[in-house]
C-alpha cells in the first residue's frame, strides 16, 4: 500500500480493490438492500462497473442480492468477524494501556472480571513505587459489592438479579466501611450507572481507596473492569478521566463503539 500523507488514510494501490472497498462502505452504511443505482451514485462509479464487482463479491458471498438489483453485506463477512471476535483477547487487549496508564499515575492497575458473585483479578500493572501496602495478586477473588469493579457488574443488573445477590451472600463486610445494606449498595449501584464509575471507599480493605471503568465488547456487553487502587489519602479525583479512556481504548479494541459523554462523577 501506498504510504499516507501526514493525516491522511492509506489507499490501496490496485484500483478495483479500492473500489471494493468503498462498495462494501456504502453497503454497511445502510441496514436495508440498496439498489444498483443507488451504490453507483454514492461510490461515483459507473454502473457497469459497480455491478461486475458486487457481482464477483456476491460469488465469494461478501455481498448478498436479496432480489434483483438490490445488494446488502453478505454472510461471509459475518463469519470472518466471528473468527476475528474469537482471537480477541480482554487480557490481551488491556495490558499495554494497562501499562501505560500505570505508567502516567505510578499507582496500581487491575483488570478484573465477573465468576458468579466475585470478582477474579486477571491482570495488573504496579510497582514497588506506588506505596501500596495491598497489591491484589493475580487470580485473587472479591465480593462484588465490596469493589469497584464488582459494583458495575452489580450495576449492569436489574433490581431483583441485585437482591437475589443480597440474599444469596448475605452482602457480608470487610471493613466499618463495607456496604452491607441491600438500600445502601441499590444506591452506590444507582450512582454507578449514572457516571459510568463506581467506587471502593476502603470497603475491601482499610486505607485503600478505588475507582474503575468498565470494560465492553462488540455486543456493548460488561466484559471486565480497569480499576486503580490507591492509599486512601492520595487517590487523586483527576486519575478519572485518564481511567475512563484508557477503559474506553480498550473497549475499541474488543469492537465497542465509543461511549455518549457521561455526566461528571
Amino acid at each position: 500500500m501506498r504510504k499516507p500523507a501526514s493525516g491522511q488514510a492509506a489507499t490501496p494501490n490496485i484500483q478495483v480493490i479500492e473500489r471494493m472497498f468503498a462498495l462494501i462502505d456504502v453497503l454497511a452504511s445502510r441496514e436495508e438492500s440498496i439498489s444498483l443505482k443507488e451504490i453507483s451514485e454514492k461510490t461515483g462509479l459507473h454502473p457497469s462497473t459497480t455491478h461486475r464487482i458486487l457481482n464477483d463479491l456476491a460469488v465469494g458471498r461478501f455481498v448478498d442480492r436479496p432480489e434483483a438489483g438490490s445488494y446488502r453485506l453478505g454472510m461471509r463477512l459475518l463469519e470472518l468477524g466471528n473468527l476475528v471476535k474469537a482471537r480477541l483477547n480482554v487480557r490481551d487487549a488491556a495490558l499495554p494501556p494497562m501499562r501505560e496508564l500505570h505508567r502516567l499515575i505510578q499507582q496500581p492497575v487491575n483488570l478484573s472480571m465477573r465468576q458468579g458473585d466475585e470478582i477474579v483479578y486477571i491482570e495488573r500493572a504496579y510497582s514497588e513505587r506506588s506505596g501500596m501496602q495491598v497489591v491484589r495478586a493475580i487470580g485473587g477473588r472479591a465480593p462484588l459489592h465490596l469493589t469497584s469493579t464488582g459494583k458495575l457488574f452489580l450495576a449492569a443488573d436489574d433490581a431483583q438479579r441485585v437482591r437475589a445477590y443480597a440474599t444469596r451472600t448475605g452482602l457480608p463486610g470487610h471493613t466499618r466501611n463495607s456496604i452491607t445494606q441491600l438500600q445502601a449498595l441499590e444506591r452506590e449501584l444507582a450512582k454507578a450507572r449514572q457516571y459510568g464509575i463506581a467506587r471502593d471507599n476502603e470497603e475491601l480493605e482499610l486505607g485503600v481507596r478505588c475507582m474503575a471503568a468498565g470494560i465492553y465488547d462488540d455486543q456493548s456487553k460488561l466484559v471486565a473492569g480497569l480499576s486503580i487502587s490507591a492509599p486512601a489519602d492520595r487517590l487523586d479525583e483527576g486519575w478519572l478521566t485518564k481511567l475512563q479512556a484508557t477503559a474506553d481504548e480498550i473497549s475499541a479494541s474488543l469492537g465497542h463503539k465509543p461511549p455518549t459523554v457521561r455526566a461528571a462523577a
